[in-house]
């Protein structure tokens, strides 16, 4: 390959990378997608270090590194799908580099998410669903589907505000937890444990106890910790704020 070339290959692998860690991929997905690539491109062994906040690649037996830091991060698998799929058919020979840089940049311009009607709907209606499945009341299921709608609604609409994801979750569990109190007291509800436990479960950081399980199964100690630290520090916030309204009720 061309000095031109390797450097299309580098950016090519580092923009797999990154648009798979800001849609939240686990770390040795990552890694293994941008080998595969390196290694379809004629048998170049790709040299990866990567964390929560940045990537860092070269190609063995080359003095060129590429480096891209890693400021925002959501869930879209979507976009982790993609990317794969892509990798896998040019692995398959069906892609020339260009090609699949091409395509891979559409990725990364991609800024598709779900309304926020929708988001908020599913919301609810996972709330009162899970909710049931503990053994809720039927009876409660209007409740639990109004409450557990707005606080994430709270949840979504204070991101925007505060920036701090924890601090939304702060927010809007601690709505939950006073509305499916007075709920119960205004005899609206019947059960306010499981009302609470089904409305904070969209906020439950699912994916990253996931990951962090899955990346420290796969020796990926460092980032298998900090995806642990963040859903810890998620989980309490939850539990703060629930502990809080349970001590002024």
């Amino acid at each position: 390959m061309s000095e031109k070339e390797l450097n299309l290959l580098l950016d090519t692998c580092l923009l797999a990378g990154k648009i798979m860690m800001e849609s939240n991929a686990e770390m040795y997905r990552v890694e293994d997608t941008m080998s595969r690539i390196a290694l379809a491109s004629g048998n170049y062994r790709l040299v990866s270090y990567v964390t929560q906040t940045g990537l860092f690649i070269g190609l063995d037996r080359t003095s060129t590194i590429r480096m891209e830091q890693i400021t925002n991060r959501s869930i879209n698998l979507e976009k982790v799908v993609k990317v794969n799929d892509l990798s896998r058919r040019y692995v398959a020979k069906e892609l020339t580099l260009t090609e699949l840089y091409d395509a891979l940049q559409g990725i990364y311009k991609e800024r598709f998410f779900f309304p926020v009607w929708l988001q908020i709907f599913s919301a609810a209606i996972i709330s009162a669903t899970i909710m049931v499945l503990f053994g809720g009341e039927l009876a409660d299921l209007p409740i639990a589907l109004l409450i557990g709608g707005i606080g994430y609604a709270i949840y979504l609409y204070s991101l925007k505000f505060f920036r701090i994801k924890f601090l939304s979750e702060f927010f809007s569990s601690l709505f939950i937890g006073l509305a499916a109190i007075l709920s119960v007291r205004l005899n609206i509800g019947i059960n306010q444990d499981l009302i609470i436990i089904g409305c904070v479960m969209p906020l439950v950081p699912g994916v990253q106890i996931t990951n962090a399980i899955r990346d420290l199964l796969a020796a990926h100690y460092l980032s298998g910790v900090s995806r642990g630290t963040e859903a810890m520090m998620t989980a309490t916030m939850i539990g703060f704020a629930i502990a809080f309204i349970f001590q002024l009720f």
